[in-house]
């Protein structure tokens, strides 16, 4: 036996270029796809009119896949993307799926639930296929989450229609802060995974000329300044 092993490693040594199997790469990130918003998957985009997956404050997907949900989400910030689902408009009492980039470059899939104005992490995370990345100071990601959970207060059943809330904010040493802005947008009424839609909201910068009151405003100074003073 001993002579065996002998003329084993002999053998090998002689060919120390051969080429050693590999660990097979791993795939990077897909972009994700916004020609297929209000098709194949819904989709709320947050900032700049025209905006897309890479280029929104706020961006976020949903699809049914067999007994789950797809959800992608990006933003623009270094720390990390959230969606909460609530029975009302209001922070507290959510169930929140966060994507959080952490000081070792990773972004991480954390399962949350607001109590009040603060957010407790939930051991229990429903997410699954979980994949994630930090380029160009966003953070992008994409996972699924079953339709259908046992009852449980901190994990929603997505088969019922929940308000979806938006946030994003700074990260320190992987552990998430307060949202960006004040007022994290929200979608206007509740969402149902059965029916995808492609769904624009203005971020701050665009809203001022887009109200009723403001449009309004604009017609009668313009009509005031043609007409003249008497």
């Amino acid at each position: 036996f001993l002579v065996l092993v002998f003329y084993l490693v002999m053998f090998y040594s002689d060919y120390t270029g051969y080429p050693f199997p590999t660990a097979p790469p791993v795939d990077p990130f897909a972009k994700i796809r916004v020609d297929d918003c209000g098709k194949t998957k819904g989709c709320f985009r947050y900032g700049k009119p025209g905006c897309n997956a890479e280029t929104c404050d706020y961006f976020l997907s949903y699809r049914r896949i067999g007994a789950d949900v797809e959800f992608e989400l990006s933003a623009d910030t270094d720390g990390w993307v959230a969606v909460g689902f609530s029975s009302d408009k209001k922070m507290g009492g959510d169930d929140v799926m966060a994507c959080v980039h952490d000081d070792n470059g990773r972004v991480r899939i954390q399962h949350f639930y607001n109590v009040g104005q603060w957010a407790k992490e939930i051991q229990r995370n429903p997410a699954r296929d979980e994949e994630g990345v930090f380029e160009n100071n966003r953070v992008t990601c994409r996972f699924k989450r079953p339709v259908y959970v046992p009852r449980e207060e901190t994990i929603v059943d997505l088969h019922l229609s929940w308000y979806y809330l938006f946030a994003w904010g700074p990260a320190i040493q992987g552990s998430i802060t307060r949202h960006d802005i004040d007022s994290p947008p929200v979608s206007e009424r509740v969402v149902s995974i059965y029916k995808y839609e492609d769904i624009f909201m203005p971020s701050a910068a665009y809203q001022t000329f887009s109200s009723p009151f403001c449009l309004l405003l604009i017609v009668a100074l313009t009509f005031y300044l043609l007409m003249g003073t008497p």
